[in-house]
């Protein structure tokens, strides 16, 4: 290792590693196929799900091909006028020569009289070749010429997959020029220099790309579908993770420079010095996002899978091409404020803010903990009252088209007009199926349907919003009721997509049960190992499930006081988990590897208050970077993204801010050596 680590940073070396970086990337990018994933990929439900087994059934239906967008007129100023209906009758006659069903395209007219909807069956083919062009054309035909304050909108399967699209549209180079601009003013700022941060940003930048190229090779070979959420979070979180491992190096180099006068030799020491920390907070993260692989829901694996190599991809660029690109550029790279060799700066103490602070958290460990232990659990206090679960009109910000249609159908007609919940059922105990469904509660109506294969298709339609919890209750309901009986009719399945949202919740809660101690071992084995010690890893691993349960109330309560969000989405906990843990456990690491080894000089309270001095800047401006990073997902108008960055940018704040900088420090200091126990780093520091 230390022979790689000496040719990364020696002087000539160097620039064989940045020339034979530029030739690999450059055949990576020209040689590996594109990928060409699916915009919406299928549910990602597993196999024994009821939804997943209708959907496959109903591929050998008559209207497997089919689809459907509906319709909604209304007057903003009140009733429906004669005038109004005659051209919505018009209107719904004319959108018949786009449906492959005509004769159900007649507008129906709601009982309070102040709407008309039409559903229009569709070619899914067709429709989902260009389904932006779709609803627009159909919105141009239900428009064209109404009356004066009678509009059209478009919702149903077709609406609500345009507005997605619309919501997505751009999204890679949106998030790309905001999350650069982001990183670049806080590394100037951070650096305060106007040409140090231009290296770090081209490193994480290059490995950003690279790494999406990658992840776009393997997913095909791999069975890993893609879409553009994954691949905005994957963008967010190799910036993010990349540029604070830049961080680390650079600080510790910087360091290393008034120590050492050959800037080569400064270099390796700080490879030497902070590459085990920036490997073993990258691992954990990396190995912590693979535990995804094990999930039930599809996403989950994609995301686990191309965040994964994201991470790996951002480690070796931080711990080969950054040290040397940064020994090529020499000092001067620091200007104008370039830290020049001073003989013995190793062996003063640093002063300023982190030493004071450091000292005072030193004097009076128990009431700084007793403090930050109050303030978090007073920020948990938020997670009272909240709930996991979206229905499908909350799950886009800012109010669109099919969501604003979607209330007017509630408001004038049934909230599940606009979703069909479907039965499956032997064609022997269909009227059996019927009538059981008829006598749920909260079922509107039952409509036998089309045959194939000797199964017959009821529709249902149900009074309760579309994927809220009255819905997914009806559901488990129709199921228990199915499953109970005797006979054929106890094989009846029940999909369609509420009942795919419902399973999608149900994974979502079995993949969080599984992947979360998961998550908390492969933290504690990897800690252990860094550290050579069973308390610190128990420690560090509280005090990061405090922030994550602070961060969660925290952000509670502003979803539902301030944004207006009811509930988080499916699997915002797990992934908020995920990043939360993984990425506060590499500012522990980055603090308590430092304190171990100043612990072998100086003693453990001495080396916890040196660390501090000297990470205490780095890696506070780390989390302002990480957490600024993330908030750059509430780009995009959907409310999962939008989540995760709030959740997030939260937790690493209270991380960086108060539980490495206040809590861990006490704690140690509590502690003493017992810290570190069973091995004694500070057996052999001197004593004062």
């Amino acid at each position: 290792m230390l022979a790689i680590q000496r040719f990364i940073t020696g002087r000539r070396t160097a620039w064989v590693v940045l020339v034979g970086t530029i030739v690999a990337v450059g055949l990576l990018f020209s040689l590996l196929p594109s990928n060409d994933s699916e915009e919406f990929p299928t549910s990602g439900l597993p196999t024994s799900s009821q939804a997943a087994q209708v959907d496959a059934l109903l591929a050998d239906f008559p209207s497997a091909e089919q689809t459907s967008a509906i319709v909604v007129w209304t007057r903003d100023d009140g009733d429906l006028s004669e005038s109004d209906m005659a051209a919505i009758t018009a209107q719904g006659a004319a959108l018949a020569e786009q449906s492959v069903a005509p004769q159900a395209t007649t507008p129906r007219f709601s009982d309070d009289g102040k709407a008309a909807i039409s559903i229009l069956p569709l070619n899914a083919d067709e429709a989902n070749a260009d389904i932006g062009q779709t609803a627009t054309d159909i919105r141009d035909t239900a428009s064209a010429d109404l009356p004066d304050g009678l509009d059209a909108y478009v919702t149903g399967a077709v609406g609500f997959q345009s507005d997605i699209t619309n919501a997505f549209a751009g999204a890679d180079l949106r998030l790309l020029l905001v999350t650069v601009i982001v990183v670049a003013v806080l590394l100037i700022v951070t650096y305060r220099s106007p040409v140090l941060w231009i290296v770090p940003l081209v490193v994480v930048g290059v490995a950003d790309g690279l790494s999406t190229v990658v992840v776009g090779a393997l997913a095909e070979p791999f069975g890993i579908t893609l879409d553009p959420s994954v691949a905005g979070i994957q963008s967010v979180l190799v910036f993010g993770a990349g540029t604070n491992y830049a961080l680390l190096l650079v600080a510790r180099y910087r360091e290393e420079l008034l120590r050492t006068e050959n800037r080569n030799a400064a270099m390796l020491a700080a490879v030497r010095g902070a590459g085990p920390a920036i490997a073993a907070s990258g691992g954990t993260v990396a190995l912590s996002l693979l535990t995804l692989l094990f999930a039930e829901l599809s996403g989950n694996r994609a995301l686990g899978f191309a965040c994964a190599i994201g991470v790996v991809i951002a480690i070796i660029f931080a711990l080969v091409v950054l040290p040397a690109a940064l020994v090529v550029c020499g000092r001067g790279l620091f200007w104008p404020f370039i830290p020049r060799y001073v003989p013995g700066a190793d062996a003063k103490a640093r002063t300023g803010f982190w030493t004071r602070l450091g000292r005072g958290v030193q004097r009076r460990p128990i009431v700084v903990t007793a403090a930050s232990v109050a303030g978090i659990a007073a920020l948990s206090l938020g997670l009272i009252g909240a709930s996991v679960g979206l229905s499908q009109a909350d799950q886009l910000l800012g109010k669109p088209e099919s969501v604003q249609a979607q209330a007017i159908v509630e408001e004038s007609f049934s909230a599940g007009l606009t979703s069909q919940t479907i039965v499956l059922v032997p064609d022997a105990a269909a009227a059996e199926a019927t009538a059981l469904a008829t006598d749920t509660s909260g079922i509107e109506s039952v409509l036998p349907g089309e045959s194939a294969n000797g199964l017959t298709r009821l529709n249902l339609s149900l009074a309760s919003e579309p994927g809220s919890e009255e819905t997914f209750a009806i559901i488990d309901t129709l199921r228990g009721t199915y499953a109970d009986a005797s006979g054929e009719v106890s094989q009846a399945l029940v999909g369609g997509s509420d009942a795919t949202a419902f399973d999608n919740k149900t994974s979502a809660q079995a993949d969080q049960a599984l992947i979360i101690p998961m998550i908390l071992a492969i933290v504690f084995a990897i800690l252990a190992l860094l550290l050579r010690s069973l308390v610190a890893p128990v420690l560090l691993i509280v005090s990061v499930l405090a922030t994550f349960f602070a961060s969660l109330g925290a952000s509670n309560w502003i979803f539902q006081n301030l944004m207006g969000f009811p509930a988080f989405n499916t699997n915002v906990v797990l992934f908020a988990f995920l990043f939360l843990v993984a990425l506060g456990v590499d500012y522990n690491i980055f603090l308590t590897t430092r304190a171990r080894e100043e612990s072998i000089r100086f003693g453990t309270g001495e080396g916890m208050v040196r660390a501090l001095s000297s990470t205490g800047a780095v890696i506070t401006s780390a989390g302002i970077l990480i957490a600024a990073v993330f908030a750059v997902l509430g780009v995009l108008p959907v409310v999962a993204l939008t989540q995760i960055g709030v959740i997030v940018c939260i937790g690493v704040l209270l991380d960086t801010l108060v539980v490495r900088t206040l809590v861990v420090p006490a704690l140690v200091f509590l502690t003493g050596d017992r810290f570190w126990w069973p091995s004694r780093p500070a057996a052999k520091a001197p004593r004062v």
